[in-house]
């Protein structure tokens, strides 16, 4: 085994089974131990340094690092497919071309086949809100780690003073062709990951990646009558994209915390009033607070029974970037009381004589006697 075909989990001195992180942190360290500005003069340091950069490119990519597993170094072998059994590399790649002027980008495109710049991916944050400030909307802010472009070398990833070169594996093409069998398949190049170019003397705030992991403070505006799974997009504000290519988009997934007092269904709110006895017979006036702290007047019709829902027009909670709002829905409990006075177990034992239609001398003005009654023990 050749010095460029060292096994690439020895080289950046990692399990087989690492993971993104693991392989992340390997590299970081062994490049900054082996760059050429801490080893001055040094070509081994310097040779090392490249190759690790080589594994590191491999490992990261989940296709590359599935070929590799697979097949080696071999994988990525043959560069532009010059050479075969009985030339049959050469008549390949003068096929491959054909398909390029037919299909374009799927075979590298009449442009040469430089791959276009990957943009940032897309990332998510999760915030919890009260329904008091879904109800109103509210302006916030979150701090969030996030991979941006690097100041120092503004994306490229190069050394600022430093310059980039052809990439040699793929002669600025982006793309390698390795045959297999009979058929020659072609990939984007391991070495440049499709860029054509090769970044000779890394940026030492980035390690050639053109994007570092700093804080970021954002702000964010919740608008009225957002409920759970609602999302905000905050353009340009996801992971940088690498070398320089445009950020990705932040998206902000909304949860409401649960009332204490409310419930939601949409734009209605639903919720449960205790009256008394009296009221429930007799019928009368309450006022509710609403959600937006403002009280609400709710006439109770006479004979109401528990569970009985009544209906407040526009009480209810806002319009997700529309106008106008939802409907209170008041849900009635009647309350049994569970302590009487002697007067008023006498009141009640002559209600109970009127329902059965015994006679009760004290009937006259009953219903007044009752009222007021109960209203002192609610007092």
């Amino acid at each position: 085994m050749s010095a460029t075909e060292i096994d690439y989990y020895e080289l950046l001195e990692v399990s087989r089974d690492a993971d993104d992180k693991v392989l992340k942190s390997a590299y970081r360290k062994l490049a900054m131990r082996y760059h050429p500005d801490k080893n001055p003069g040094c070509s081994d340091s310097e040779a090392r340094f490249k190759q690790i950069n080589e594994a590191y490119d491999v490992l990261k990519d989940p296709q590359k690092r599935a070929a590799y597993d697979q097949y080696g170094h071999a994988a990525f072998q043959q560069g532009m497919g010059g050479g075969g059994a009985g030339g049959m590399g050469a008549e390949f790649g003068d096929i491959g071309d054909i398909f390029e002027s037919i299909f374009g980008s799927a075979f590298g495109g009449a442009g040469g086949g430089r791959q276009q710049q990957r943009r940032g991916a897309d990332l998510r944050y999760d915030m919890e809100v009260s329904l008091e400030e879904a109800f109103r909307g509210k302006q916030t802010e979150i701090t969030i780690e996030v991979s941006q472009t690097c100041e120092p070398c503004s994306g490229s990833g190069a050394e600022p003073g430093t310059s980039k070169r052809t990439c040699q594996m793929c002669a600025g093409h982006g793309k390698v062709r390795a045959q297999q069998g009979f058929f020659v398949v072609e990939r984007t190049c391991p070495t440049c990951h499709g860029r054509g170019e090769v970044i000779e003397k890394p940026c030492r705030s980035c390690g050639g990646e053109g994007r570092v992991d700093m804080p970021q403070t954002l702000q964010v505006d919740v608008p009225p009558g957002v409920d759970s799974g609602t999302r905000i997009r905050l353009s340009g504000k996801g992971e940088a994209g690498p070398f320089g290519a445009p950020p990705g988009d932040l998206y902000i997934f909304l949860h409401v915390k649960r009332h204490k007092v409310f419930e939601r269904d949409g734009t209605t709110l639903i919720t449960r009033v205790p009256i008394t006895f009296t009221t429930a017979a007799l019928g009368g006036s309450i006022e509710i607070p609403g959600i937006d702290g403002e009280m609400i007047a709710i006439d109770i019709p006479a004979g109401i029974q528990s569970g009985k829902q009544l209906r407040k027009r526009g009480s209810g909670m806002p319009v997700l970037q529309g106008r106008g709002r939802g409907d209170l829905v008041i849900e009635i409990t009647v309350e049994t009381p569970t302590k009487l006075t002697a007067r008023q177990k006498e009141l009640l034992r002559e209600l109970q004589e009127t329902e059965t239609g015994e006679e009760c001398p004290q009937s006259k003005g009953f219903f007044d006697r009752i009222k007021d009654a109960w209203n002192d023990l609610t007092e």
